[in-house]
């Protein structure tokens, strides 16, 4: 017989429902009463990919308590069922946008709720399977998410793949540009030969020849055979050069034939070799900067950047944020279960600078991950301090129109974090109508992955 399984049922009253019957064959029900105290033992063993928000019978003082329980309980994925006229209350339609995969009305049809559960349950085992296969690293979703900004890069590295040319990835630290190069190389007509990594900060000065290039045996003492070095193992691939801004100006001369010519020279050799490789590198310092500093060589520059790209750095893609850490939580393992965000968290989310970018959110989720006691991840989980409040510069220009665009933005900034992106639920959360929140984001140059217009009759 299989084994059933586990559904959270969060309702507003002890007793049982005809609702509840129509599951019991198949799931092992765990109900919770919605009541104005909420301690962690209330909670305690209650864990589940799935629950039922039943808000038939709820009460107006329950329905405000309700976000508190939905936060508390471990649930990846909530259905809620309720009456028909509860679709016309805000805070009903607040709760299932933000909280529930899918919704039902009563009275209820048994196979179209099995049907929800049982695929929702599903994805969300799917999901976990996928993500806990192997440890996750921030390179593995960097180049997810739906703002404007990675939505342009993807379409520019998709194009670069297209073609042979070098390319030049630019971005601060931890923004994924070995996550980019990757992209290109798998989407290129290279992606069935290797992509060989090149760290050239750990690159010692009088091994680069000998790593680069290899030895022909019997080249120096204890060559006791040939070596292909990385480039040669590379042939018919790609190359990668991470944190080529590193090179030693004698490492540059180095690899200069090379980026000329398509040859290399092993040492001890007397024969050059041809290889086709395709290159790329990675830069976190501007090189032109360097070249005109002196400290990097022009003709070696205009030899790797034919194609160049520049990294958002995750303080320019705040609409992806929510999703990014969804994606680490779902990886992350957890003595109670799948762990969420709390809406105070979203909003330092939102406001952080990240000057990190995406290292820095997966290791302050980790540390929230293996630190934090409870099923909700709260800012203190993560080292935050309290919300951030309004700040303001010395040089910044002092008037109350000012101000006023500094909070219209961050309102706009903190409603989409915690709609997850949504622009109808996100004006609910500040009581405008859709067509106004739209304004206010033309009125402030807020760019949202959703082009089309609204209607008028929003």
């Amino acid at each position: 017989m299989m084994e059933k399984r586990p559904l959270v049922w969060l309702s507003a009253e002890q007793s049982g429902s005809p609702e509840q019957d129509i599951l019991l064959s198949e799931w092992q029900l765990m109900p919770v009463t919605i009541r104005g105290d909420l301690h962690r033992g209330d909670i305690a063993g209650y864990s589940a990919w799935v629950g039922v928000f039943d808000l038939s019978n709820i009460s107006s003082e329950q329905l405000a308590l309700a976000s508190n329980w939905l936060e508390a309980l471990p649930v990846e994925q909530w259905v809620a069922i309720l009456e028909p006229d509860q679709t016309d209350n805000p805070e009903v339609c607040r709760l299932i946008n933000r909280y529930c995969g899918d919704y039902h009305t009563l009275p209820i049809q048994p196979e179209l709720l099995r049907a929800a559960l049982g695929h929702l349950w599903g994805m969300a085992e799917l999901q976990a399977r996928i993500f806990r296969s192997e440890p996750l690293s921030y390179r593995d979703f960097a180049l997810e998410g739906d703002s404007p900004a990675i939505r342009q890069t993807k379409a520019l590295l998709s194009r670069f793949a297209n073609t042979e040319e070098p390319v030049l990835i630019y971005g601060e630290n931890g923004t994924g540009k070995e996550a980019a190069a990757t992209f290109i190389h798998n989407h290129s007509s290279r992606k069935r030969k290797p992509l060989v990594v090149v760290n050239c900060a750990a690159l010692p000065v009088s091994l680069t020849q000998n790593e680069l290039f290899g030895h022909e045996k019997g080249a120096f003492t204890h060559a006791l055979s040939t070596h292909k070095g990385r480039i040669e193992t590379a042939d018919g691939g790609t190359l990668l050069l991470v944190g080529v801004d590193e090179l030693k100006p004698e490492q540059q001369s180095a690899i200069l034939r090379f980026l000329q010519e398509g040859q290399i020279e092993r040492i001890g050799g007397i024969h050059p070799i041809k290889v086709n490789v395709r290159l790329i590198a990675t830069s976190t310092s501007p090189l032109e900067q360097l070249v005109a500093s002196g400290q990097f060589r022009s003709d070696v520059f205009y030899r790797l950047g034919s194609l160049c790209v520049l990294l958002p750095p995750l303080r320019d893609r705040k609409e992806d944020i929510p999703q990014l850490a969804k994606r680490i939580l779902n990886a992350a393992p957890s003595s109670v279960g799948p762990k969420r965000l709390s809406d105070a968290t979203t909003i330092c989310l939102a406001e952080h600078p990240w000057p990190g970018n995406l290292r820095e959110l997966q290791n302050r989720l980790r540390q929230a991950v293996l630190l934090g006691q409870a099923a909700v991840i709260e800012p203190g989980d993560m080292g935050f301090g309290q919300i951030p409040a309004n700040s303001h510069s010395p040089g910044q220009e002092l008037s109350l129109d000012a101000f006023r665009s500094q909070a219209d933005r961050r309102a706009i900034s903190v409603s989409l974090a915690l709609a997850q992106n949504n622009i109808s639920a996100a004006a609910r959360l500040l009581n405008i109508s859709r067509v106004s929140f739209y304004r206010l984001m033309d009125k402030h140059h807020v760019v949202h992955r959703t082009s089309a217009p609204p209607s008028k009759s929003d």
